[in-house]
């Protein structure tokens, strides 16, 4: 008679708890995960590192010299050697806060980068609905209008706009009548004419956006809402609008960015900023500054409000996106 005996399982090979010394039916603790060649933190890096010296060199530096140049005495005196550079310490910016020119422009800057944004979302969100709703002709066409905006350098755009609203030769002014009205030589007509360059050359990124967004959205969703017989400003307020909620943001913060550093519209269409400086923007301002007046310590104090400016704006962005990456 044979006396049974406990047989006892061992786990295969590769099997949770093999080797390990885990509980049956436990799983194995996760150890840090090591590549074969024991590289996983620095393999990453490695990959980046060409990037990483090519921003170093085109970004780094220049920031660095920018804010360098700011705490120093440094004119066209100091250029050409005649005296010698000298230490400022906060004096450019204090010479800055305390012109009252610098707050003017600061405030036009803000409120003009305002208006072309919201001008700029308008307008792009609503050809960008309309692309959903006409022909596939039609919608070539007015993609290859935008496209045709989009891709035509700011410079070209600027002076085919100045001669279109010229008051002696434009065609804009015999077709509404104006006679020889200058667009230019009034602070709020010159802003306004710029807008609507800005505006032409922007929309399109908005539209093809937004567009694009439009169509991932499930055509049932849609067309569930026309049946229940919303109106389409509503089917966009409660519908369209809180699922194109991330790509409202990118273009949004993207639009603030670019308007804020609008340069070469206000430079040529008013020919350095207006009539006496009434259409300066802080990019035009610190060209002035640095450049037209040999200040240069002034011109990089107006470059580095201004990149601080930009910067809080970019890391409001990435956190808006970070948090709607975790949402999703």
């Amino acid at each position: 008679m044979t006396t049974p005996t406990t047989a006892l399982k061992t786990p295969a090979p590769g099997s949770a708890g093999a080797g390990t010394g885990a509980p049956a039916g436990r799983p194995p603790r996760r150890g840090r995960s090591v590549s074969p060649r024991g590289h996983s933190g620095w393999t990453p890096w490695l990959y980046l590192l060409p990037a990483l010296v090519l921003l170093a060199g085109l970004l780094v530096y220049p920031i660095y010299q920018l804010g360098l140049i700011s705490f120093l005495e440094y004119t066209q005196a100091q250029v050409s050697g005649g005296e010698p550079t000298t230490f400022q310490g906060f004096g450019n910016y204090a010479t800055l806060f305390n012109d009252s020119q610098f707050w003017q422009v600061l405030l036009a800057t803000v409120l003009f980068a305002a208006a072309c944004v919201v001008s700029t979302l308008f307008v792009g969100c609503a050809l960008a609905v309309l692309l959903t709703r006409i022909r596939a002709l039609p919608r070539l066409a007015l993609m290859m209008a935008a496209l045709g905006a989009w891709a035509t350098p700011a410079i070209t755009g600027s002076t085919v706009w100045v001669f279109l609203f010229d008051p002696d030769f434009g065609p804009v002014n015999k077709v509404l009548g104006l006679g020889d009205f200058s667009w230019t030589y009034g602070r709020y007509s010159a802003f306004a004419l710029v807008l609507l360059e800005v505006l032409w050359c922007s929309f399109p990124f908005v539209m093809v956006t937004v567009y694009a967004g439009i169509r991932a959205i499930p055509t049932e969703v849609l067309e569930a809402a026309s049946l229940d017989g919303a109106s389409q400003w509503r089917i966009w307020r409660t519908i369209m609008a809180p699922m194109l909620k991330p790509i409202l943001i990118v273009v949004t913060i993207q639009s603030i960015i670019w308007d804020f550093k609008v340069f070469t519209q206000i430079y040529v269409m008013t020919n350095g900023g207006g009539i006496a400086g009434q259409n300066l923007v802080l990019n035009v301002y610190a060209y002035q500054k640095a450049f037209a007046s040999s200040q240069y310590s002034l011109g990089s104090a107006i470059g580095v409000v201004m990149l601080v400016i930009l910067l809080a704006v970019t890391l409001v962005y990435l956190r808006l996106v970070r948090r709607q990456g975790e949402e999703l």
